[in-house]
C-alpha cells in the first residue's frame, strides 16, 4: 500500500546555515553559491506545482521556546511571520484559518501541538525559504524542539508529519513540505570544526532511493553523536512526503556544516506490481485449481489424465483454461498468479513428468 498523500504535491529539505548570508572570510563563496543554486532550482520546480499552501518546518536555535516553554511541536497561526537576521528582514505570510483548523484537526486525531501568533521567523526558516523564492505564498511554519532534551523521537516527528498531511487532506489543501536542517554539525561545541562527513553519506543513501522511512531508524544518542539533532525536521517532511524518489540531492560538505539539499517535485510513481500480488477475484477459480495440483497428488494425476476435464471441474474458462490446459507457467504469472504458487505445482508436475518418463525434468 502507498504511504503517498496525494494531497502533499512535492517538497525538499534545505540547510540553513547563518553563513549563506553572513558570509565571513571563513567561507568557501563556491560552496554557497552552490547550494543557493539548487534551493532556488527546488524552489522553481515546486513553484510549478502550485500549491496552496507551503509548510515550512524548522529548529528553534535557542531563540524563542527554549527558556519559557519548549513543546515538542509548536504552529504559527499568526497571520504574518517576521524576523531579521544578519541585516535581512523576513516577512511571509503565514495562512492563519488552515493554521487553526489543523490545530483543531490535530487535537482530534491525539496529537496536541502547541501554537504561537508571535513566534519570529529566524534564520532556520528565513534562509531556505528566502533560497527557495517563496515571497508572498501562504505558509504554515512548524517549529520542531530539536536542541533542548528532551526532544520528540524520529518516530514521532514522522507520524505528526502523517497526521499533518491527513489534517491538510481533509481541508482539502495541496500543500509542499520545506524541512529546513542538517546535516551534520555541532554548534557551540568542540567539536563544531569536526562534521561527520561519513554518517551523513550514509544517511542519504536509502534517501536517494526513496526510503525515507530509514530516518525512523535513528535513535536519540546517535543523533546527538553524529551532529544531526536537527534531522527531527526530516522525519516530520518524510511523514508527509512518504517514500517517494527525490528528484535531486546534493551535498555540500564544509569546514563545519555538511549541506544536504534534497527536492522531490515529480509525479510520484503509483502502484508498482508487487513480485507476490495478491489474489485478483476474476483469478480465484484458476487459483483453487492451481492450489489443489500444489498439495494434492490425486488433483495432478486427474491434471496428468484429462487438463480440459480438469479446468472444468474447477470452472476455469476462457483463456485462464487454455493456459491451465497448456501449463504455461510464464503466462500464467503474468495474468497475476501468485509466482510462488505456479513454483510450487511446477516443482510438481515437472518432477514427475518427469518420472512418467523415466528421467528427472529440471525445475
Amino acid at each position: 500500500m502507498s504511504t503517498i498523500n496525494p494531497w502533499i504535491l512535492g517538497g525538499c529539505m534545505l540547510p540553513h546555515a547563518p553563513q549563506f548570508f553572513t558570509q565571513p572570510d571563513t567561507e568557501d563563496k563556491n560552496t554557497i553559491a552552490a547550494v543557493q543554486a539548487i534551493g532556488a532550482r527546488i524552489g522553481e520546480e515546486l513553484k510549478a506545482l502550485k500549491p496552496d499552501l507551503w509548510i515550512v518546518i524548522g529548529n528553534d536555535h535557542a531563540q524563542q521556546f527554549f527558556a519559557n516553554c519548549a513543546p515538542p511541536f509548536t504552529l504559527h497561526v499568526g497571520g504574518k511571520g517576521r524576523g531579521t537576521f544578519a541585516g535581512r528582514t523576513f516577512d511571509f505570510n503565514i495562512a492563519s484559518e488552515v493554521a487553526f483548523a489543523v490545530v483543531k484537526d490535530l487535537y482530534r486525531a491525539g496529537f496536541d501541538p502547541a501554537f504561537t501568533s508571535t513566534a519570529e521567523i529566524d534564520y532556520a526558516l528565513g534562509i531556505p525559504m528566502t533560497h527557495l523564492g517563496i515571497g508572498a505564498a501562504p505558509v504554515l511554519p512548524l517549529y520542531v524542539n530539536a536542541y533542548l532534551p528532551p526532544q520528540p523521537t524520529m518516530e514521532r516527528c514522522y507520524l505528526f508529519g502523517q497526521a499533518l498531511g491527513r489534517s491538510l487532506a481533509a481541508l482539502g489543501i495541496r500543500a509542499v513540505v520545506m524541512a529546513s536542517g542538517g546535516m551534520s554539525h555541532f554548534p557551540g561545541t568542540d567539536r563544531y570544526a569536526r562534521p561527520d562527513l561519513a554518517f551523513d553519506e550514509s544517511v542519504l543513501v536509502p534517501l536517494r532511493q526513496g526510503r525515507l522511512r530509514t530516518l525512523l531508524g535513528y535513535e536519540e544518542t546517535l543523533l546527538d553523536d553524529t551532529g544531526n539533532i536537527e534531522l527531527r525536521c526530516w522525519s516530520v517532511a518524510a511523514g508527509l512526503l512518504g517514500e517517494r524518489v527525490p528528484d535531486v540531492v546534493q551535498l555540500n560538505p564544509s569546514w563545519h556544516h555538511n549541506y544536504a539539499s534534497l527536492g522531490w517535485w515529480s509525479t510520484p510513481q503509483q502502484g508498482v506490481k508487487p513480485h507476490y500480488p495478491q489474489v485478483a477475484p476474476e483469478l480465484a477459480s484458476l487459483t483453487g485449481a492451481l492450489f489443489q495440483m500444489a498439495n494434492d497428488r490425486a488433483a495432478r494425476d486427474a491434471w496428468f489424465a484429462d487438463p480440459a476435464a480438469y479446468a472444468d471441474r474447477h470452472h476455469v474458462s476462457g483463456r485462464q483454461r487454455e493456459l491451465l490446459m497448456s501449463f504455461d507457467a510464464p503466462a500464467i504469472v503474468a495474468l497475476g498468479i501468485h509466482p510462488l504458487l505456479l513454483f510450487l505445482v511446477r516443482m510438481h508436475v515437472e518432477r514427475e513428468r518427469g518420472q512418467a518418463q523415466g528421467g528427472m525434468a529440471k525445475v
